[in-house]
């Protein structure tokens, strides 16, 4: 590799090449696309530019998912860390790319393995779940993988007198636990995005939207989720508000979701709830490392490329194979 780019790798997680101002980016990604035979995915959280080029748009799973199930060679994953990894673990002999190295996650942050390994040996007993959303070491460590569309159902799939750990979203753990009625015990980990939600500005919208649906997602407060009209995954919000009758909705959860929203509903209205800043809404700064520019170089270049090693990825995949199973069993 190209000196100067292993020293922009290590600096600033991504290939810092200038690109052409007069090329039509977009038109160039496609050709690259073709040329390299690559498919782009974007999670919702993405700027909207970037959702508009990609040939998947989904939750981390579904986009990983999908990507196995694709013939392409290379894969950019444009999201975050912890889903790239997600995607090499179900595709490990194709290349997956990731624009920003950098582009990490509070809530896998806040759970680093090898301290989640020392709580795990005090419940020896206990049978580890981990969300989704979580680093190929952590999901290594774990039993059973799940979303937040299937986790109360995973749990619920259980012996009644199993013993469960639930990491790392505690919020997340905690919705599980009060659906269920289990005793699960629960890492102490959260995402930044979904704790920081006002719940004074939130009324201050009720009430200047009184006919508004307010929907959450489950890695938000207790508190902000007791007031919810509807609680669901990404995509579960998305499906509800095509499915639903109602035209404004406040939604509490990251803002690029808003973007596929109102494409698929452009009669309605969709506001986002505000966190307890002084922004109007409520962005997730690592999703949004990501930019055009940066894919393009990642694509034109083939780096940052996502490498494990061989013994986490079969350990990682076991647990999501798991769930997989089980939620093929349960007709999720």
């Amino acid at each position: 590799m190209n000196t100067t780019f292993e020293r922009d790798l290590e600096a600033k997680g991504f290939i810092d090449v200038d690109i052409n101002p007069t090329i039509d980016l977009i038109a160039e990604i496609n050709r690259l696309k073709k040329e390299k035979n690559a498919v782009i995915l974007a999670h919702y959280y993405q700027e909207s530019e970037i959702q508009d080029i990609a040939d998947y748009i989904g939750d981390s799973l579904g986009l990983s998912q999908q990507a196995a199930k694709t013939d392409a060679d290379v894969i950019v994953f444009a999201g975050v860390h912890f889903m790239a990894e997600t995607a090499k673990i179900l595709s490990p002999t194709k290349k997956v790319l990731l624009p920003d190295l950098k582009a990490g996650c509070s809530l896998s942050d806040s759970c680093p393995p090898h301290l989640f390994a020392k709580f795990k040996e005090q419940y020896p007993d206990h049978l580890v779940i981990t969300y989704v959303n979580c680093t190929a070491e952590l999901k290594a460590l774990s039993d059973i993988v799940c979303t937040s569309s299937n986790a109360v159902q995973i749990v619920e799939s259980l012996p009644i007198d199993q013993k469960i750990i639930f990491g790392p979203d505690r919020n997340l753990g905690a919705y599980v636990k009060k659906k269920t009625g289990r005793d699960l015990v629960l890492w102490n980990g959260a995402c930044m995005v979904h704790e920081i939600f006002s719940q004074d500005k939130i009324d201050a919208l009720h009430t200047a939207y009184p006919d508004a649906k307010f929907i959450a997602h489950p890695e938000c407060e207790d508190h902000i989720l007791a007031k919810a009209d509807y609680i669901g995954s990404t995509s579960g919000m998305l499906k509800f508000t095509i499915e639903d009758s109602s035209q404004t909705y406040i939604v509490a959860t990251e803002s690029g979701i808003l973007h596929q929203m109102q494409k698929a509903s452009p009669t309605k209205t969709f506001i986002p709830a505000p966190p307890n800043n002084m922004c109007a809404c409520n962005d997730c700064p690592h999703m949004k490392l990501n930019t055009l520019e940066k894919l393009y170089n990642c694509l034109y270049y083939e780096q940052p490329e996502i490498s494990l090693a061989e013994d986490v990825i079969i350990r990682a995949q076991k647990p999501i194979e798991r769930m997989l199973e089980i939620s093929a069993q349960l007709g999720l």
